[in-house]
């Protein structure tokens, strides 16, 4: 338990970091999982917008640093190339 004031403010703010970082991961893991259920569905010009869609949060995640630069650009890159390949 935080015994300092100091302390006990570093606590409420990490946990109120923690609750928004979260949601902003499950949008992340949302928008990657609508892309791959529109590739699912063999739709090329929907999985293209949900494409569309998400690359800007995968980008605004790395920003924010609640992932790596190298995950985001490996995510873009496997759905890239599962909707190129719908023809």
């Amino acid at each position: 338990m935080a015994n300092s004031a100091q302390a006990r403010k570093r606590a409420r703010q990490g946990e109120k970091r923690r609750l928004h970082n979260a949601s902003r991961k499950s949008l992340l893991r949302t928008r990657i999982k609508q892309v791959v259920e529109a590739i699912k569905t063999g739709d090329k010009e929907k999985a293209q917008a949900a494409y569309q869609q998400a690359v800007p949060v995968i980008d605004n995640m790395v920003g924010a640093s609640l992932i790596h630069a190298n995950k985001a650009a490996r995510h873009k890159s496997r759905l890239n190339t599962r909707i190129r390949a719908l023809g």
